[in-house]
């Protein structure tokens, strides 16, 4: 079986976040930069279901500049077997990124391709959906148990409310992962060793032609959050008072009851 993983770089998660002086990218001055953790349940799910098979080829592919290269080698040292970067000549947004890895993976053609749920960076669940769209394939995203019989795949997926979705779909297939879905593996030394050996291709957006080839869309900038109004203490006085002024501005400020 082939597998395709699609790796993301985010920047960890306790990075305190500084945006550039024309506020268009993020300045990564003291910045770590991780491989997403969604991913890395991706990229376990995928080493285990070659584990189980005995055989196959998992290939760890990302889209960006070339320090996307380290998550790619991280996903060497894991397990995966050939990497695959596709290097950005422009800044793109969600739909431009996933016109490039449609055509990844279409390049490939894997019998599944796994993700991350989402990025912790951006948060919007947008890649893994879009890039099944634009293949024409099924994707089930917030996957917390996957069973491949043959080509045939049945998924559970987390819903609003700790409730449960089971589907059945027939291979190839997109599967976007979540945390419940397993343990990832922890890298090894002979793991790093190996990697450095292992292949990893490098090709350009244009290498792979189609709506891949160009971006018609650009991101015009970021900007922080508006910032929250200050906290009110409430002391000094008797319990009842407080709670009434609690349920006063309740009321007629916050507008909530």
């Amino acid at each position: 079986m082939k597998i395709m993983v699609l790796l993301k770089r985010t920047p960890d998660t306790e990075a305190r976040i500084k945006l550039s002086a024309d506020g268009k990218t993020i300045d990564d001055e003291g910045i770590q930069y991780i491989l997403n953790p969604y991913d890395e349940f991706a990229l376990e799910e995928a080493l285990q279901i070659k584990d189980k098979l005995g055989s196959g080829e998992i290939i760890a592919c990302s889209y960006g500049t070339e320090a996307q290269r380290d998550i790619i080698v991280r996903g060497l040292a894991m397990g995966a077997d050939r990497g695959l970067l596709i290097t950005a000549e422009a800044r793109r947004d969600s739909l431009g990124i996933s016109k490039v890895l449609a055509k990844a993976v279409e390049k490939e053609q894997p019998d599944i391709v796994f993700c991350g749920k989402q990025g912790i960076d951006d948060d919007n669940m947008h890649v893994g959906v879009m890039v099944a769209e634009y293949l024409g394939w099924p994707h089930v995203n917030v996957v917390n148990k996957l069973t491949l019989d043959g080509r045939t795949a049945t998924v559970e997926r987390e819903v609003e409310g700790g409730q449960m979705e089971v589907y059945e779909s027939q291979l190839p297939l997109i599967i976007g992962a979540n945390k419940a879905l397993n343990s990832p593996r922890y890298v090894s030394l002979p793991g790093i060793m190996k990697a450095k050996r292992k292949p990893l291709d490098v090709l350009t957006a244009a290498d792979l032609g189609g709506e891949a080839a160009t971006c018609k869309s650009e991101i015009i900038g970021y900007q922080y959050p508006p910032e929250k109004p200050p906290g009110r203490l409430f002391k000094d006085k008797p319990l009842a008072e407080m709670v009434d002024e609690v349920v006063r501005l309740l009321r007629e400020e916050a507008k909530v009851i």
